[in-house]
């Protein structure tokens, strides 16, 4: 085989079908979030980022970033080895104790992304429980996917946020065989959120684990920014919540909340927990003081849901398609992968905005998007500049407007 053929021919089919992902080079400017300065072959360009997951501006906190710059003054910069080899340092202890306390769990452990932490979790518990059978939501995120599909456990996809479909596939399962129920709180595509009450209920009623994905909720929902199941008083049906540190608090990171028991079987046998050098202290103890910050000040998250509400009122007032939801994802759907990548190159060419497109695989082909993830700190202002530029764009381009 002529390997170097294989890899030229698959890119070019990826660049003819608009598919090709061009990454940004984005220089974020310390203070003024949401605002970056895009570096290119012929020069600086100041823009403002529109697809950010820094959702309540806590990549810029003052405090954060005093807590890392003195974290790293006083331990250095790496963590010095895995948690089980001199890697476990105070603040990864305080940290755990924080989200624990965050989810009304016993105990927590941090990963090093979110990304680990579902794929590791799930691999792990799938591969460790005899016979185990996992149900997976059917729009659930490739970190479970693969955490799943390297269990080499049984799996069964039910119907996206059907507890209904889930039950009748509960049903025909042996009552004996421990089971897992997988599904996430926010749907980061369509910005939908789960029945999470009814799903829980669900699968407790046949005895599986319910395994939560909170990482778009987490920061963001509940009296403490716990999440969707805490701003819904439903924590306690929950076995394994699954959160992040790379969004809503701004630094990056991933982690499972639990009862000790579970927490302390994930920590003694999970592969991608054990053998992986653990987080820098710097960021650890960054990571502490975003989540202690956000668990008493509500000011973040409620600027952050005027935004959104102002944004999707004017969105739908322009008669700019997009996908309704309950949550702060407003998906502007496009529909065609060389268009939505138009769109998104004159908002940026003309209008200094950042909005990177979504093809396919990570969304189904004709559904593509303009994933808009509007920040606490981004103004009125520049919501009305955004909408503008888009029914400039949607006119000039004889784009599809809705009813």
């Amino acid at each position: 085989m002529n390997y170097w053929n294989f890899f030229n021919a698959s890119l070019a089919n990826i660049k003819l079908e608009g598919r090709y992902r061009v990454f940004q080079n984005l220089e974020r400017c310390a203070g003024e979030f949401p605002y970056a300065i895009r570096h290119t072959s012929s020069g600086e360009q100041k823009v403002i980022i529109w697809c950010g997951n820094d959702y309540l501006g806590m990549g810029q906190n003052p405090d954060v970033i005093k807590a890392m710059i003195e974290a790293i003054q006083r331990m250095g910069t790496g963590s010095g080895g895995t948690r089980n080899i001199s890697g476990t340092t105070h603040p990864h202890v305080l940290l755990e104790k924080e989200i624990a306390d965050l989810h009304d769990q016993e105990a927590a452990l941090v990963f090093t992304s979110g990304y680990v932490a579902n794929e590791t979790t799930l691999s792990t518990l799938g591969a460790s429980l005899p016979g185990c059978v996992i149900l997976s939501d059917a729009h659930n995120h490739a970190s479970m996917i693969e955490g799943i599909r390297h269990s080499r456990a049984e799996k069964i996809i039910f119907k996206h946020n059907d507890y209904h479909d889930l039950e009748t596939h509960l049903q025909k399962i042996d009552p004996a065989r421990p089971k897992i129920v997988a599904f996430e709180s926010v749907y980061s595509m369509e910005g939908d959120i789960a029945p999470i009450q009814e799903l829980a209920e669900v699968a407790r009623n046949y005895n599986a684990l319910v395994y939560l994905d909170e990482v778009h909720g987490v920061g963001m929902y509940g009296h403490k920014g716990g999440g969707i199941a805490q701003m819904r008083g439903i924590s306690h049906l929950i076995d394994i919540t699954q959160g992040t540190l790379g969004k809503a608090y701004g630094l990056i990171g991933g982690y499972i909340a639990g009862k000790s028991l579970l927490v302390d079987f994930i920590r003694s046998k999970a592969p991608g927990f054990i053998f992986t050098t653990s987080l820098p202290p710097a960021l650890v103890a960054g990571a502490v003081t975003s989540v202690h910050h956000l668990k008493y000040s509500h000011m973040e998250r409620e600027q952050h849901q005027l935004n959104v509400a102002y944004l999707k009122r004017k969105v739908e007032q322009s008669r700019i398609p997009y996908l309704e939801s309950e949550s702060h994802i407003v998906s502007v759907i496009v529909g065609e992968a060389k268009r939505c990548k138009e769109v998104a190159e004159r908002l940026l060419e003309d209008y200094n905005i950042y909005a990177q497109p979504i093809n396919y695989p990570t969304v189904p082909k004709g559904t593509e998007r303009l994933r808009l993830t509007p920040s606490a700190l981004h103004s009125f202002e520049m919501i009305d500049e955004l909408v503008d530029a888009f029914t400039e764009i949607w006119d000039s381009m004889d784009l599809r407007k809705a009813a």
